[in-house]
């Protein structure tokens, strides 16, 4: 993702059309988009329903679900 935003910073510094700018902002979204997911996932897995460390947690399946949406709005 830094070097995604450094490529942003030199386009912009050089003038570049609004469409490359575009184009670079967009997959910056999508990295972040994507970590977001894996840290969100991560963090239901490991707080929410690891009935380990926590034995009243909430249904994995219910978490799944959740995790399902939360992927897709983030695409």
């Amino acid at each position: 993702m830094r070097g995604q935003l450094e490529a942003i910073e030199r386009a912009l510094e050089a003038e570049a059309g609004c469409e490359k700018v575009l184009h670079l902002i967009a997959g910056v979204r999508g990295a972040m988009a994507g970590l977001m997911a894996e840290v969100v996932e991560d963090h239901v897995h490991t707080h929410l329903v690891d009935a380990k460390k926590y034995p009243g947690a909430l249904n994995a399946e219910a978490a799944g679900q959740l995790l399902d949406v939360v992927r897709t709005y983030l695409k």
